[in-house]
C-alpha cells in the first residue's frame, strides 16, 4: 500500500494516490495563504480607488455638504485617497469650518490640489488648503488673501473686526503647523492678505508639491508617508484607478441658487409675481411664479448671508409702487420706490474685498432700470387716465355738440352723439342752430347755441 494511500490509475494512463487527490483539492486554498504570507501581497492590501471631486465655485453651505457627501463615499468604498480639485474666491466661514472639519475627521487621506492653471485657492480656499495632508499647486495657480471680512447686516466695529482677524490668525497657524507648514505665512495670509505663487509657495513651505496634471500628482505622492489621526499612512496610488465625482443635479442647482445675482434676480421676479396678482386677483399664474420665486430667493439668502435689512427696503420699494396705482400722487411714491430698491439692492450682499459676495452691477442697474420703467409708465398712464376728460356716463355728455331737430323756446329737441335727447334751453332756437351741451339732467340735456359758448 502507498504510504499516501491507495493508487488509481487516470484515463490518462498515470497513477493518481487518494492523498494526492486531496492535495489537489487542496492546492487553490494554499496558494491564496501563500500570498497573504507574502510580505506586501496581501490581498487586504490592495490599493483602492483614487477618489476625485472639483470644486470650482465660492465656498458655501452646498460645497461643503457636496465634499461631505464625496468623503462618505470615498469612506464607504475604501479609497486610497481623496483629492480635491480646487479653484474658490472663497466664501463663507461657517462652510469653510465645515469642510475643514470633514477633511480632518475622514481615516481617508485628503489632497487639495489647486488647479487647472490659472485657478486660485483665495480667502476661505486658504484654510481648506491647509487643512489638506498633502496639498498641491499645478503651474500658473496662486494662494491667499485670507483677511476675514463682514458680510451681511452691516460692517464690523474695530472691536469686533480685531477679535474675528485673531480668531481666524490663530486657526490658520494651527492648521498649518499641524501638518508642518508654515504657520507663520498663513498668519500673514489672514493678516496682511497676503498671496503666494505656486512655486514660492513650495519654496515658504505653505504646500509640498507643484504638478503640471492629476497623473502627475499620484506618481509624485506615490509612497509617501503622512500621518492620519493616530495612524501612520502610506499612500499607494501610482497606477491607482480614478474615480471622478460630480456634482449631481441637486447640488449643481443649489450651488448656482447661491450665487448673489441669481438670488437677486430670483427675488424680483418673485416680487413682480407678488405684485401682478394683487394687482389682477384671480390670475392665479403671476402669484405661483412669484411664489416660488420669492422661496428660493429666500434659500439664496440664507445661504449667502444677507442682509435682511436690504431685503425690507426692496419689499418696502414693492409697497410704494403698489401705493402708487391706488394713491395719486403723481410720482412721488415711485420715486421712494426707486430709491429704496436701490438702498435695499445695494446693501443685500456686502462685501469689501470679495465681489462673488455682492451682486454685479450690471444685473443691479439692469434690474432696477426695468423696474423704474416700468412703473413709471404705469403711473403716467394712471396720470393720463385721471387727467383725460370722460368719455362716458352723464360727464362724457358735457361739451358735445348736438343739432336743433325743431324750432323751441324752452323745451324742444336736439340730435347729440346719433342720439335724440330731450332739451332745454332759455334761449329760443331755430332748427338746424348747433348747440353745446352744458349740463345733463337725468334723460334732459341743457344746451346753449354754440355761439354763446366762445
Amino acid at each position: 500500500m502507498s504510504p499516501f494511500g491507495t493508487a488509481t490509475r487516470s484515463p490518462g494512463g498515470f497513477a493518481v494516490s487518494s492523498g494526492s487527490r486531496r492535495l489537489l483539492r487542496l492546492l487553490p486554498f494554499l496558494l491564496i495563504l501563500g500570498v497573504a504570507w507574502v510580505p506586501g501581497g496581501s490581498l487586504a492590501d490592495a490599493p483602492g480607488p483614487v477618489v476625485v471631486a472639483t470644486i470650482a465655485s465660492s465656498i458655501n453651505p452646498v460645497t461643503a455638504d457636496f465634499l461631505s457627501s464625496v468623503i462618505e463615499r470615498a469612506e464607504e468604498e475604501k479609497a486610497t485617497l481623496i483629492v480635491v480639485e480646487l479653484d474658490t474666491p472663497g466664501g463663507l466661514d461657517t462652510a469653510m469650518r465645515q469642510m475643514v472639519q470633514e477633511i480632518i475627521r475622514t481615516p481617508v487621506p485628503v489632497a487639495v490640489y489647486v488647479s487647472p492653471s490659472g485657478a486660485r485657492a483665495a480667502s476661505a480656499g486658504v484654510l481648506i488648503t491647509l487643512a489638506a495632508d498633502i496639498a498641491a499647486m499645478a503651474p500658473g495657480t496662486n494662494i491667499g488673501a485670507a483677511h476675514p471680512v463682514g458680510i451681511g447686516g452691516g460692517g464690523m466695529d474695530n472691536t469686533m473686526a480685531k477679535k474675528v482677524e485673531n480668531d481666524a490668525a490663530a486657526y490658520a497657524r494651527s492648521l498649518a503647523e499641524k501638518k508642518g507648514r508654515s504657520g507663520e505665512w498663513a498668519e500673514l495670509a489672514v493678516r496682511e492678505s497676503a498671496s503666494l505663487t505656486e512655486t514660492d509657495a513650495k519654496k515658504k513651505n505653505v504646500i509640498e508639491i507643484v504638478a503640471p496634471s492629476l497623473s502627475a500628482l499620484l506618481t509624485t505622492i506615490d509612497g509617501r508617508v503622512i500621518e492620519k489621526g493616530e495612524k501612520t499612512v502610506t499612500l499607494r496610488t501610482k497606477g491607482a484607478s480614478v474615480t471622478r465625482i460630480p456634482m449631481g443635479l441637486r447640488h449643481r442647482v443649489l450651488s448656482a441658487l447661491a450665487d448673489p445675482n441669481i438670488a437677486y434676480i430670483l427675488m424680483m421676479i418673485g416680487i413682480y409675481g407678488i405684485f401682478f396678482e394683487l394687482s389682477n386677483p384671480g390670475a392665479v399664474f403671476p402669484g405661483i411664479v412669484g411664489g416660488i420665486a420669492l422661496i428660493l430667493g429666500f434659500y439664496s439668502l440664507q445661504t449667502l448671508s444677507a442682509s435682511y435689512a436690504g431685503f425690507l427696503l426692496i419689499a418696502l420699494a414693492l409697497i410704494l409702487f403698489i401705493l402708487e396705482i391706488k394713491i395719486a400722487s403723481h410720482g412721488a411714491l415711485t420715486i421712494g420706490g426707486i430709491i429704496s430698491m436701490v438702498l435695499g439692492s445695494l446693501m443685500l450682499f456686502r462685501s469689501s474685498v470679495d465681489p462673488y459676495l455682492r451682486i454685479s452691477w450690471s444685473v443691479l442697474l439692469l434690474m432696477v432700470g426695468v423696474s423704474a420703467l416700468f412703473f413709471g409708465t404705469v403711473v403716467t398712464l394712471a396720470v393720463r387716465s385721471q387727467l383725460r376728460k370722460p368719455a362716458t356716463g352723464s360727464e362724457g355728455m358735457i361739451g358735445e355738440t348736438g343739432v336743433v331737430m325743431g324750432d323751441f323756446t324752452g323745451k324742444g329737441k336736439v340730435f347729440v352723439v346719433g342720439e335724440l335727447w330731450d332739451a332745454e334751453c332759455p334761449l329760443p332756437l331755430r332748427k338746424g342752430d348747433k348747440v353745446t351741451v352744458v349740463q345733463r339732467k337725468e334723460m334732459t340735456l341743457v344746451v346753449k347755441p354754440q355761439e354763446m359758448t366762445r
